[in-house]
C-alpha cells in the first residue's frame, strides 16, 4: 500500500487532501502538534473506511520533522507522498508583531517545509520516484500588511517549490504547490477542491508535470 504522510494537518485543506488520497488506495498518515485533535481527524477517515493513522510532530522543529519522516519511512517502507500543510495564522502587522514571534512563525511556515524535504528526498530518490505537495498561498502573491510572517512565509514556500523542481524532476521527485488564494473553512467545497488540486498535480504523468497551480475560493 503506498503512503502519504500529511504535516501540518487540519480539518480543512490538509484533511481533505488526505482523504482525496485515500480514496486512491493510499494509506494516510497525518501529523501536527496537536495529538488529540490529529487522532481525531484519523478516526474520521478510518470512520469512512480509510486507513489512517495519527502522528505527533511539531512542524517548527527541524528535528521532529526529520524524526517523523524517518520513523514512518522505516514502519511502512517508505513514504511515496509528502504535503507540507503547516502554518502560522499569526494576524499581526509589523507593529503589532511581538519580536519573540518572528523567527518562530517562519520556522513553521517555510523551515519546517525545507526541513521536509531535505529528510523526504533521499529515499525518494533511491526508489526512483515521490511527490512533494506544499500548501502554498496567495499572500506569496500580494502580501498582506496584517499577515506579515504569513506572507513571507507563502512566497517562501512557492519559492521553495519553483527552486527545487527541476532538479528533484531530474531524481524522478515531482515538487509541487498550490497557491490557494483566499481563506478556505473547514468542510467546505472549497476545501474538497483544493484536496482535489493536488490530486490532479500528483497524477499528472511523468513528461508533463507541473510545478504550480492556483486555486481561488468561491467566497
Amino acid at each position: 500500500m503506498r503512503t502519504f504522510l500529511s504535516i501540518g494537518a487540519g480539518p480543512g485543506m490538509g484533511l481533505e487532501t488526505a482523504e482525496r488520497f485515500a480514496r486512491e488506495g493510499f494509506r494516510v498518515i497525518l501529523s501536527a502538534r496537536n495529538a488529540d485533535r490529529t487522532r481525531g481527524l484519523a478516526a474520521q477517515l478510518e470512520a469512512k473506511g480509510y486507513a489512517a493513522e495519527a502522528r505527533a510532530a511539531d512542524a517548527g522543529d527541524p528535528a521532529s520533522v526529520a524524526a517523523l519522516v524517518e520513523s514512518v519511512e522505516r514502519e511502512f517502507g517508505g513514504i511515496d507522498v509528502l504535503h507540507y500543510n503547516a502554518a502560522s495564522m499569526r494576524r499581526a502587522a509589523l507593529a503589532e508583531q511581538p519580536r519573540d514571534t518572528f523567527t518562530g512563525d517562519l520556522a513553521v511556515n517555510i523551515g519546517g517545509a525545507m526541513a521536509a524535504a531535505q529528510a523526504v528526498a533521499p529515499g525518494m530518490a533511491a526508489r526512483g520516484g515521490g511527490t512533494i505537495l506544499l500548501t502554498g498561498g496567495g499572500f506569496g502573491l500580494q502580501p498582506h500588511p496584517d499577515y506579515l510572517s504569513l506572507s513571507i512565509g507563502k512566497a517562501g514556500i512557492r519559492a521553495l517549490a519553483h527552486g527545487l523542481f527541476e532538479r528533484f524532476r531530474e531524481q524522478g521527485i515531482h515538487v509541487a504547490t498550490v497557491t490557494v488564494a483566499g481563506f478556505v473553512n473547514p468542510g467546505s467545497e472549497d476545501a474538497k477542491a483544493v484536496g482535489e488540486r493536488f490530486w490532479q498535480l500528483h497524477a499528472q504523468p511523468a513528461g508533463s508535470w507541473t510545478v504550480e497551480a492556483t486555486y481561488t475560493p468561491a467566497g
